[in-house]
């Protein structure tokens, strides 16, 4: 199973940007998979640098309908005529955040690209290949992010918060490898372990995704006693993990600091091999 961080908020190479935004690129079973398409055009740009086509993707997953996660979505369809794009049923919003000047500023994805027939909306339970699925409906309310208190969804004239029935999960199995990638975690990155785990019985072995642990309008990291918590248990997953882009660097840092090596930052450019691990 490989993976390609081709976007993230930071990059180890000097050769590709980077901006507040997630796009990876993950080839297993056979398929080749973008999840996620960044804020721009930009994750186009590394993907060619990095020897990605994006014209041979055969499915992009959309983990929820903001657009640092999906506003490169236009540029993907003007590339690629074939590959079905994978989204919730609510996926495009409309969705907003409260910003310093407390106006309502649109984050949502581009409506224009409803009329696309590459469009595939999803249920709470997706199959797209064998060993390769999507799963949402998370409802744990554990260590939910307070960053999410800006984060809005407009119904009619009225600005409500946004309970990210939006967002999906994919999980990808190969050879003894259960990889969870999640977008940004908003639903919370402990519910969405909690809910894989009630789903299958057993933990992933690996999980890579943002976890949404600062609040992006303040740039305030979620207490120390509740980083400790997070950190505990994911510990007791067993699983090891790949975090970026919202986790932001006090959290990931505080992390690193009580999982070690089980936890590790995916910057853009970073190329993972994720295989089952071989007794010695």
């Amino acid at each position: 199973m490989q993976i390609i961080s081709l976007l993230e908020n930071s990059t180890n190479n000097p050769l590709l940007g980077s901006e507040h935004g997630l796009s990876l690129f993950l080839e297993s079973n056979g398929h080749k998979i973008l999840f996620d398409t960044g804020e721009t055009s930009l994750f186009a740009e590394n993907a060619r640098i990095l020897g990605v086509n994006l014209q041979d993707i055969d499915c992009v997953v959309i983990s929820h309908g903001h657009s640092d996660h999906g506003g490169g979505l236009q540029t993907f369809l003007a590339l690629n005529k074939t590959a079905k794009i994978f989204v919730r049923e609510d996926g495009f919003g409309p969705y907003y955040s409260q910003r310093e000047d407390d106006a309502y500023h649109y984050i949502g994805l581009d409506r224009n690209l409803l009329e696309s027939k590459q469009l595939v909306f999803t249920g709470v339970e997706h199959q797209l290949y064998s060993g390769i699925s999507l799963f949402s409906g998370v409802t744990g309310t554990k260590f939910f992010p307070k960053g999410n208190k800006t984060l809005l969804k407009k119904i009619g004239e009225t600005y409500i918060p946004d309970d990210f029935s939006h967002e999906q999960n994919l999980v990808v199995e190969e050879e003894g490898v259960c990889l969870l990638i999640a977008g940004c975690a908003h639903r919370g990155i402990v519910n969405i372990l909690e809910a894989f785990h009630t789903k299958r019985g057993y933990f992933p072995t690996h999980v890579i995704g943002g976890f949404h642990l600062f609040n992006h309008r303040t740039g305030e990291p979620e207490s120390d006693e509740t980083l400790s918590l997070i950190a505990t248990y994911l510990q007791k997953t067993g699983a090891k993990f790949y975090t970026c882009h919202c986790t932001g660097a006090y959290s990931f840092n505080f992390l690193h600091a009580k999982l070690g090596n089980t936890i590790e930052y995916l910057s853009g450019g970073t190329h993972l091999t994720i295989e089952k691990e071989k007794n010695i």
